[in-house]
């Protein structure tokens, strides 16, 4: 077996050297001397990152949101880390690189000890010191808590939408009429106002949320046993959260011993996946100087969901909060792996495409978007040479994001991998060209938050 030495995995152990190599189709682990692992050779499994995260701490999440700047990079394939690690060391931000909800996991077939290695083993690769974080994303069952948990994951985003309720139906266990009737708070200039019928709104839309997220906190993380960060999402409803809300959530989960790191509000206007901002900029930055505000005064950041490629508010985002916020990106990760493969295997790309607009209907299920797919070109009549301007095109873009899970799932009629195979044997191949692709591209969603360079 020919093994090419990825130079920077290199790392000594008393009596040993350790490192990860290209074997040709997969990549291995290699441990030379002192056997610190089972076999000279080691395959990239569960029980080989295990160990490395013992022998070098380094490899295991750690908890990154108390960090100013934390940014979610949510690798759908488990082979984006290498690209995601070069952004993060030019910018002074830190990642959380293992991030997937169950909804991603299961359209994608993976598990969590597969989303947790496959960041061990590229930061190993890499020789990725600063910290990396893993997050249970948009996590609703006490199951998929524990599971997250077990495994050592460094955050939880506790998805609270199953639990608000627009009409203000829902119960609240408290009583605290008198902490906020008729109670207007300033918070930093911003009047934030619990006038007549007000609290009673906000409570009966959010009370039985809040008794859900207090619950699950005093359960799993108030003891301290697991060192986990915590993120509330109340961004998964079709409102825009009022500044009221955000500080009436905001409040009463610190008046009740919760620690929060970040609180994703829903913002005004749309954000759709893997596409830019739909709505009002001026408006948006008005709206995002009242929520940072409120971040502010309890102590916690403002996260941003399904924030891939949000690049007309990037800047309000990075001003108005001063340099200190979460953002989330996952599915423009993916569209950057298929425009690869749009420039370089267009017959690959072409099937694809075909088979993404016939599965459209099923996907959509799972996603909101305002796709139009009258209006994307026909690939039929398009050149080789004009497939990857697709990814130019908001409808383009939102056809292959919200399908990823059926083309990676698709099967022949014996029952072979339609895509998965030959996808992965392409991006395999072309590795670097991937790893390019991302670090200009989430660079440029760092570039435009403000973030500055280390």
């Amino acid at each position: 077996m020919e093994l090419k030495k990825y130079p920077l995995s290199e790392h000594a152990l008393e009596g040993a050297l350790i490192y990860i190599a290209d074997a040709g189709d997969r990549d291995v682990l290699v441990c030379e001397g002192k056997a610190y692992f089972p076999r000279r050779i080691n395959e990239l499994d569960h029980e080989t990152a295990n160990t490395l995260r013992r022998l070098f701490p380094f490899t295991a999440p750690v908890r990154v949101l108390g960090n100013r700047r934390s940014v979610g990079v949510g690798d759908r394939l488990g082979i984006a880390g290498p690209g995601h690690i070069r952004v993060f060391e030019k910018y002074d931000a830190l990642p959380v690189l293992a991030q997937q909800s169950i909804r991603e996991l299961n359209l994608t077939n993976r598990t969590y000890e597969d989303v947790l290695d496959s960041s061990t083993f590229a930061v190993f690769r890499e020789n990725f010191t600063r910290g990396f974080g893993a997050d249970g994303d948009h996590l609703k069952k006490e199951e998929d808590i524990e599971y997250a948990l077990s495994l050592g994951f460094t955050m939880l985003t506790l998805d609270l939408s199953e639990h608000i309720h627009a009409d203000a139906s829902g119960k609240y266990s408290q009583d605290i009429d008198a902490l906020y009737e008729g109670k207007t708070f300033d918070v930093e200039g911003h009047k934030i106002a619990f006038e007549t019928g007000e609290l009673a709104r906000v409570r009966g839309v959010y009370g039985e949320a809040l008794d859900f997220a207090c619950a699950l906190y005093d359960k799993y993380i108030k003891s301290g046993e697991h060192d986990c960060d915590v993120e509330i999402s109340i961004d998964e409803t079709d409102t825009p959260t009022k500044p009221s809300e955000h500080y009436f959530v905001a409040a009463e989960l610190k008046r009740r011993g919760v620690e929060v790191r970040t609180i994703a509000p829903r913002f005004i206007g749309e954000f759709q996946k893997g596409i830019d901002y739909i709505g009002d900029p001026a408006k948006f930055d008005e709206e995002m100087a009242v929520h940072a505000a409120i971040a502010r005064h309890f102590g916690h950041k403002v996260s941003v969901h399904s924030g891939s490629d949000k690049f007309s508010v990037f800047p309000s985002v990075g001003a108005q909060t001063r340099q200190t916020y979460h953002v989330k990106t996952a599915g423009t990760n993916w569209l950057e792996a298929m425009r690869i493969v749009a420039e370089h295997e267009p017959a690959l790309y072409r099937e694809i495409h075909l088979f993404a607009l016939e599965s459209f209907d099923e996907a959509r299920k799972y996603y909101h978007v305002t796709t139009d797919i009258s209006a994307i070109p026909d690939v039929k009549t398009l050149a080789d040479a004009q497939l990857p301007a697709l990814f130019e095109d908001d409808n383009a873009r939102q056809l292959i994001h919200i399908t990823y899970g059926l083309i990676l799932n698709a099967k022949n009629a014996d029952g072979s991998d339609r895509f998965r195979t030959r996808l992965y044997a392409f991006w395999r191949a072309h590795a670097q060209e991937y790893a390019a692709a991302l670090e200009k591209h989430i660079g440029k969603h760092l570039e435009l938050l403000g973030c500055p360079k280390r």
